[in-house]
């Protein structure tokens, strides 16, 4: 994996969806839940025209069943479990839905220490094909930048995608903490919801334009 993804999360329209797939995002992220600014509906979602792109649903608070039910009426690629659930949860769910479409997010700030994370990180390899590194200590899109250096240390058996603040004008230094993709929502956006489109135009440049490669070894 020599390309890094982008993902542009918290989609609210079949319009911005698509603009974002025009503008070359690899990754359309749709919340689903309720209490979200940014909570889309299935039936939305499966209506966008995601091309080469693939859309992934972001979970909080649902069980497996709902999570698997969800992903089949709204034609997700990939589910994003962003609510701390457990082995169990993750177990069940890939009894239902491939563990190669599971994106399993992390909060680093939680752990006194790396070596607290890494544990974590290698419990849940066989559950998930990504891993997702967020700013905070729970909850997303809240425009908290990531502290790169809370991952000095760890050797995540799973591609990783880094999240939290990101957009035009960090997202460079972001790429320096050696991600394979970066997700964004806040940082390209005009209002909660609503994407600034020159702005995920610009970050999509910039990543293009400016990522270092990843090592032969991360593949």
């Amino acid at each position: 994996m020599n390309a890094l993804l982008v993902k542009i999360c918290g989609l609210t329209s079949v319009r911005d969806a698509e603009a974002c797939r025009d503008a070359g995002a690899d990754l359309l992220g749709f919340i689903f839940h309720p209490a979200s600014r940014r909570n889309a509906a299935p039936e939305m979602v499966r209506a966008v025209h995601a091309g080469k792109a693939r859309k992934v649903g972001v979970f909080v608070e649902q069980g497996p069943d709902e999570v698997a039910a969800l992903a089949e009426a709204a034609g997700l690629d990939f589910v994003q479990l962003h609510g701390g659930q457990d082995e169990a949860f993750c177990a069940a769910l890939g009894a239902e839905f491939d563990p190669g479409r599971i994106v399993k997010v992390f909060w680093p700030e939680r752990y006194a220490a790396v070596a607290e994370l890494q544990p974590d990180l290698d419990r849940f390899a066989a559950h998930c094909s990504y891993y997702l590194f967020d700013a905070g200590t729970s909850g997303g899109g809240h425009g908290k930048s990531f502290d790169a250096g809370l991952l000095a240390g760890i050797a995540p058996a799973r591609p990783w995608l880094l999240a939290g603040g990101l957009g035009p004008d960090n997202v460079a230094q972001a790429l320096l903490a050696g991600p394979h993709g970066v997700d964004m929502s806040s940082g390209v956006e005009s209002a909660p919801g609503t994407k600034d489109m020159e702005k995920v135009r610009r970050v999509i440049r910039l990543v293009r334009n400016g990522a270092p490669g990843r090592p032969a070894d991360a593949e």
